[in-house]
């Protein structure tokens, strides 16, 4: 149990970066060039399930309302912004260049820098374009001069607004022995990026991580615990001990060196949520949450992040150590923001504790700004401020100016807290999301 009402002051210090994250598929809408929006027209998502599945469609609209979401990222008291560059609309066919994209995100760029909030740009957020995947995608090597080529072309012309950069976003997941190639060739394709990024910015250069903290379920055994280290070194370690060495490795695969790989980070880019339960004796290695741990926040069943576990960002953290970290992503989807709140205080806590332990994290960035389209739903709502999906109608809701005053204060206290919260929040019985549980 946790009881955040005993909780002491929370500080960062004075030169700490807050901020926010979103991804362009997510809220700008109709990226039609994407090769996610082709297969939603073709039925494909990430998840078999019609009751909460939907296209993306206008997103949020965010393409159209991006001068007034600047207004308002600025009305919040963010310092900085992490954004993501939509590669299927700057390049929609193979070789051809949007012109009217690429002001787009000057633009948005101008204006969050004439507002004071540092831009942390991702040069591809999970959407690539249609024509890329026909031809295999950047998991395929020699795809490998698509993102260079696109990387030439777009940071010459904002590399002066932008304060940091992610070449890629979680490419870092695949646990089983099949995925290899593909960790390889994206492990080359972020080297890429990187180089062409540094040829032209003096501002950092990462790529984001997801940093999953994997637990055994049944804690002693022996399987449980070597399964654990198998899909943390799957999932995590192969990709930090390439940037730090050049050895691209994973088990059941020859071992090769890169060069351009070793070294390729400027910092650790980390998103982390949540941990996930290891089970040896179940063939997707997946194990069911502990019930005490499990939280039901929004209406659907099973949802990969249903438990608040600030204890795993302790964990995760202290291993990285050799160079500073941002915190690039870190949130809930809750329907009672009150949960949101919550999650906030115990993670900044958890944060606060991973820095007094040694880790020079150097920012924190909420996701997600907005409640947005999160790539097969708009179930999930993660947003600090709520979006009316019919009329695109943006309101804060109160953990935005819960945020706004930690940002301000750099930290908050029980003072701070208890202005929002008077009570832990618990999904009551005539709650609807009880009700269809």
């Amino acid at each position: 149990m946790y009881d955040i009402f005993q909780l002491p002051p929370v500080r960062f210090p004075k030169n700490f970066q807050w901020g926010s994250s979103t991804a362009s598929y997510q809220i700008e809408g109709d990226n039609v060039d994407s090769y996610l929006w082709h297969d939603e027209q073709q039925g494909k998502f990430w998840v078999n399930d019609p009751r909460i599945t939907a296209p993306s469609g206008k997103a949020i609209d965010h393409y159209r309302l991006y001068r007034e979401d600047v207004d308002l990222i600025a009305d919040l008291g963010h310092q900085a912004y992490r954004m993501s560059l939509e590669w299927s609309r700057i390049e929609p066919r193979e070789g051809e260049w949007n012109t009217e994209a690429v002001a787009f995100y000057i633009d948005l760029l101008e204006r969050l820098n004439a507002h004071g909030i540092k831009p942390f740009v991702t040069l591809t957020h999970i959407s690539y374009p249609h024509w890329l995947e026909q031809q295999g995608g950047l998991g395929k090597g020699e795809n490998l001069h698509f993102i260079e080529r696109y990387a030439e072309y777009i940071v010459p012309k904002i590399a002066h607004l932008v304060h940091g950069w992610n070449v890629l976003n979680e490419f870092n997941g695949g646990r089983n022995p099949q995925d290899t190639p593909n960790k390889f060739a994206l492990l080359r394709a972020h080297a890429r990026g990187y180089h062409v990024i540094k040829r032209h910015s003096n501002a950092p250069v990462s790529t984001a991580h997801a940093f999953i903290h994997w637990f055994p379920r049944h804690y002693h055994d022996p399987l449980d615990r070597f399964m654990t280290d198998y899909i943390d070194f799957m999932t995590n370690e192969f990709f930090f001990h390439a940037i730090r060495t050049g050895e691209l490795v994973c088990p059941f695969a020859d071992a090769q060196f890169d060069a351009e790989v070793k070294g390729s980070a400027d910092f650790w880019a980390i998103n982390t949520y949540t941990r996930h339960m290891v089970d040896g004796r179940s063939a997707s290695l997946e194990g069911p949450r502990f019930r005490h741990k499990h939280i039901k926040m929004i209406p659907m069943d099973n949802f990969y992040l249903e438990e608040m576990y600030p204890e795993g960002m302790i964990a995760n953290l202290e291993r990285l150590k050799d160079k500073p970290v941002y915190i690039t992503e870190n949130g809930c989807a809750a329907d009672d923001d009150r949960f949101r709140i919550v999650y906030i205080a115990l993670h900044l806590s958890a944060l606060q504790e991973a820095i007094e332990r040694g880790v020079d994290v150097r920012g924190y960035f909420y996701w997600s700004t907005f409640d947005n389209y999160e790539w097969y739903s708009f179930v999930p709502r993660f947003g600090l401020v709520h979006v009316d999906l019919e009329t695109y109608q943006r309101t804060p809701k109160p953990s935005a100016y819960f945020f706004r005053d930690i940002i301000q204060n750099s930290g908050f206290d029980q003072r701070i807290l208890r202005a929002y919260l008077r009570e832990l929040p618990t999904i009551g019985p005539d709650s609807p999301i009880a009700k269809g549980a």
